[in-house]
């Protein structure tokens, strides 16, 4: 392992606002923050106030959790991903900002009903994860994750999918479509919807300019090679 990373973990210790689980600890057994997050995290370790909780799963380095968060004041956001390393940029940021409603864990996502209550969540973002070509099961929005959503994702609500992938976007639309699920918007080339003059053809877009203005790595690399970004968002009921 490098130096670097060596450095990082040892800083993440230090952050107020990265929680870091042993695997051991919640792999059969509920977090001691499990319905606590508001109270606990946002209020008595961060000095913020309890706030609706949106989660990005599969943050990496937290841009859009930290942008959200910028751009939304009036809610709290966890950013959830397994990479110490990644995680350290965001949880960094957010503590030289003295940001109050961010929160960043380090879990892995099937771990994630032992560490969020019923009701404690009110959306989820899903940004550029890894679309598992080979394994569909593991697919952040297939029917085995979305149960595990509907545990602590409060009634009716959303999940929202962004990504360069066009197999995981189609495979999402079939799995809401098979579960009935209120799809509320869907593209397969989000930025094809906006011209040259910024003017935005949907209602439902033009409402939530942050998907355009808030990009991850990995969405400004795909943007500059000209690939399509997709997107979708539906209600898990």
């Amino acid at each position: 392992m490098g130096k670097g990373k060596l450095q990082k973990f040892a800083e993440n210790k230090t952050f107020a606002c990265l929680v870091q689980p042993q695997a051991d600890e919640v792999m059969n057994a509920d977090d001691p923050l499990k319905g606590r997050w508001n109270s606990d995290v946002f209020c008595s370790r961060l000095g913020g106030v309890a706030s609706p909780i949106t989660v990005e799963l599969g943050c990496g380095k937290g841009e859009y959790t930290i942008d959200l968060a910028t751009r939304i004041p009036s809610h709290n956001y966890i950013g959830v991903d397994i990479k110490g390393a990644r995680l350290w940029r965001g949880a960094k940021t957010a503590t030289e900002s003295g940001m109050k409603n961010v929160a960043f864990l380090r879990t892995r996502i099937e771990f994630i009903n032992s560490l969020f209550a019923p009701d404690e969540i009110d959306e989820i973002w899903v940004t550029f994860c890894d679309p598992q070509p080979k394994k569909p099961n593991k697919r952040l929005t297939s029917p085995a994750f979305l149960d595990r959503y509907r545990k602590f994702l409060k009634k009716g609500g959303t999940v929202h999918l962004k990504t360069d992938s066009q197999d995981l976007h189609e495979y999402t639309l079939e799995v809401v479509k098979q579960q009935g699920l209120e799809l509320l918007f869907a593209t397969n080339d989000l930025y094809g919807h906006r011209d040259a003059s910024g003017h935005i053809d949907s209602d439902y877009l033009a409402a939530h300019p942050e998907l355009f203005e808030v990009q991850t790595h990995y969405e400004k690399m795909f943007l500059s090679q000209g690939m399509p970004i997709t997107y979708l968002a539906f209600r898990l009921v």
